[in-house]
């Protein structure tokens, strides 16, 4: 008889374990199905290109994000890491799989650009590695792979690192364009546990999730050409949100 739980971390490794150990949950047992996903480069994936996004570059341009310490979550083949280490900024970037952290490496020589890559779950390393505080938290895809009750590790990990004042900058599937909408308690119900892909978001979901920062942008995604020089599909949103200051 196994009486495994004790703290809420226990309860969230317990709930893990509910879903298939695949692209459905960003925790160390979906590293080895990524780790399949980067290993073959050649592979039409819009992502793997070598451009930024077209909403980070804007946030850039226009002045919402200024340079400072970055923290790039699921940085992949980091080409958003390497994007804000040229405009300046002190970046870390975690991935939990070991090939896209290679090939991002890989590019960051390449570019002669300093990016402190790190291996593995980005809750695991929240007060360790990942110390903070961090001007700016970009995410381009990982928070949709999140199921439901690790939305409460996610919204821990950006009150425990992101500095009075900073940004979260958000892209994550539409509803109506991409991804499952599923409700959450509906993704507990299933017989066999799955996201589907990832889960799609409205604007007003993003809105209640993220309701102790304030709104500073949130758009769909511009739709950006083969030869643009930018990263853009419009089945994602872009959120720029900015935490207030400490009372």
């Amino acid at each position: 008889m196994n009486r495994t739980i004790r703290t809420m971390d226990d309860v969230l490794a317990l709930m893990d374990t509910l879903f298939a150990p695949d692209a459905d949950r960003w925790t160390a047992g979906a590293a080895s199905w990524w780790d399949r996903f980067y290993e073959d480069r050649s592979r039409p994936v819009p992502f793997f290109v070598a451009k930024p996004d077209e909403n980070l570059v804007s946030y850039l341009e226009r002045g919402l994000v200024t340079p400072g310490r970055a923290l790039d979550l699921g940085c992949g083949p980091g080409r958003n890491a390497l994007h804000l280490a040229s405009r300046g900024f002190r970046v870390d970037a975690v991935d939990l799989s070991p090939a896209a952290i290679r090939w991002a490496e890989e590019r960051a020589r390449e570019a002669g650009a300093e990016v402190r890559f790190l291996l593995g779950d980005a809750f695991d390393l929240v007060g360790g590695e990942l110390a903070g505080p961090y001007d700016l938290i970009h995410d381009s895809g990982c928070f949709h792979h999140l199921p439901p009750h690790r939305r409460v590790s996610y919204l821990s990990l950006v009150e425990r690192v992101l500095a009075p004042g900073g940004h979260l900058a958000l892209t994550c599937f539409a509803a109506g364009a991409m991804g499952c909408e599923l409700g959450d308690e509906e993704l507990y119900r299933q017989d066999s546990a799955r996201l589907h892909g990832g889960l799609a978001y409205t604007a007003e979901s993003l809105r209640w999730i993220f309701s102790d920062l304030t709104e500073v942008e949130l758009r769909r995604m511009r739709d950006e050409p083969p030869e643009s020089p930018y990263f853009g599909e419009p089945f994602l949103w872009a959120a720029l949100l900015r935490r207030g200051p400490r009372p």
